[in-house]
């Protein structure tokens, strides 16, 4: 992949501009966001947990990059039914390229951890893939793909830097991109459903722009995995985002934001509006 001599790094360079490269005006390295968790139990919503979601400058593999970190945590009542603790991290080049990316999810009794690493050459994306399952079992995977690849965490990096103007004409508006776990690749579409105010747990109301992420690996039918909500600014904060679980549904709501990039016009009340 990457290394440290300068040569090669341009070397690399050159082929990760056939990847998809993507310029980062919505954040920066050292901001920090904090939601609420909520579950569905039994048709009823109850605050579940905290979430926390942070990026940061890194070096990695001999060149500057970007980490990102999400990590829900279940809150006592809830740990004592249902104990939740999910790790996702992830780098990306300081232009949103994919390098890497860990998911551990433990859930009840479960443990599983997917990973993803991302290397480049001629253009084309290389992927080097693990599953360990709940039962321990390892399995290593491979794939070859000429269409850029993402995985969750760095699909929601490159949503919060789209152009408004390009991508969001219209409500309805579909894009396919291919998405990485750690035992597949499959193709997916990212929908945006329009503009919507909301008031996030911080107290304020925020203009949103919203999207939809859809598996429709079921040509009969499609399966929504997440919508997420961002600000209509140049910050793109994700203020809320809706989950689509095997077991059920989950929410998280925005409560917190700490060094944020650009100013936040997107305020429809709130915070001295």
């Amino acid at each position: 992949m990457k290394h440290v001599i300068t040569l090669l790094l341009l070397c690399v360079s050159a082929m990760l501009n056939a990847q998809c490269p993507t310029e980062n005006k919505a954040f920066k390295p050292g901001e920090r966001l904090t939601y609420d968790l909520y579950f569905n139990w039994n048709f009823i919503w109850v605050k579940a947990g905290t979430a926390y979601y942070s990026t940061k400058a890194v070096t990695y593999k001999g060149q500057q990059a970007l980490r990102t970190d999400l990590i829900s945590l279940s809150n006592k009542r809830c740990s004592a039914i249902f104990p939740m603790k999910d790790t996702i991290m992830a780098y990306t080049t300081e232009d949103l390229v994919p390098l890497y990316f860990r998911k551990g999810a433990s859930e009840g009794k479960r443990y599983t951890v997917d990973q993803v690493w991302y290397s480049y050459v001629n253009g084309e994306t290389q992927l080097k893939q693990r599953y360990l399952n709940s039962k321990g079992k390892v399995s290593d995977y491979s794939a070859k793909r000429s269409d850029c690849v993402y995985d969750m965490a760095s699909m929601l990096s490159l949503a919060r830097s789209f152009d408004k103007n390009v991508y969001c004409k219209r409500k309805g508006q579909r894009f396919t991109f291919y998405l990485a776990s750690g035992d597949d690749v499959e193709e997916e579409i990212l929908q945006y459903d329009g503009c919507k105010n909301w008031k996030a747990n911080d107290g304020v109301t925020y203009r949103c722009l919203m999207f939809t992420l859809i598996d429709d690996e079921d040509e009969k039918k499609e399966r929504k995995l997440l919508t997420f909500y961002v600000t209509d600014d140049d910050n793109h904060l994700p203020i809320r985002i809706d989950f689509f679980l095997k077991f059920g549904s989950a929410k998280a709501f925005l409560t917190k934001s700490e060094n944020i990039r650009n100013e936040q016009t997107s305020i429809v009340k709130g915070k001295n509006k």
